[in-house]
């Protein structure tokens, strides 16, 4: 009869997949940090990256959305628009966002730089036989941008930029609705949890609105 022997190292946990990984929802720019990003990309030329940052707070889109975005969906002509629409990957509905004067001016100069055509990907892919930026590659650029102001660059994502003006706009205003429409989402509940809005915010909102 053959006994088994004890063998602590194989009923030793396996170590976790995500083992030095920041675990969590990214945390938003805030608005100082906004600014310090774009100081940074402006006056080292970062065309194209200046046009990408300003656009994704604008937008407050998906990372794949943003990257598959044409120029003919933000320009008209040679000037960008106002407000724009586009249907969203995930869900397949129609979201509309703002582009603010700054942002127009970005990304009219990274259009024009570019010398991009209006069927074009508005952010080109250097990668042979790839049609535009790929999700994975504009998440290491958000992490450059997290980087370069001195931040920890594993605690910032794609998801980062998608949640900066939606914050900034529950945070001055209060409007979980309006937020929810920003963010494209179906169900207000989406968009409390996406953002992270604790009881004590809630709370807050509450006794701010009168009834």
């Amino acid at each position: 009869m053959r006994l088994l022997t004890y063998n602590p190292i194989s009923l030793a946990p396996p170590e976790p997949r995500n083992k030095g990984k920041f675990v969590g929802p990214k945390p938003p720019f805030k608005l100082q940090e906004i600014w310090a990003v774009r100081i940074r990309l402006d006056p080292e030329h970062r065309i194209r990256d200046l046009a990408m940052f300003n656009l994704a707070i604008d937008s407050k889109l998906r990372g794949c959305d943003l990257v598959r975005l044409k120029v003919s969906d933000v320009m008209h002509g040679r000037h960008a628009v106002a407000r724009a629409l586009v249907v969203q990957h995930k869900t397949q509905q129609p979201v509309r966002f703002e582009i603010t004067e700054q942002t127009r001016d970005a990304v009219e100069a990274w259009v024009d730089h570019a010398s991009l055509a209006k069927d074009s990907r508005l952010f080109t892919s250097r990668v042979p036989g790839s049609p535009h930026l790929s999700t994975r590659q504009y998440g290491r650029i958000v992490k450059r941008w997290a980087a370069m102001i001195g931040r920890n660059p594993r605690e910032y994502g794609t998801h980062s930029l998608r949640r900066t003006k939606a914050t900034l706009v529950c945070r001055r205003t209060k409007n979980l609705r309006a937020v929810q429409l920003l963010l494209g989402h179906t169900k207000l509940e989406s968009a409390v949890r996406y953002l992270g809005i604790e009881v004590d915010d809630a709370l807050e909102i509450s006794e701010q609105t009168g009834a």
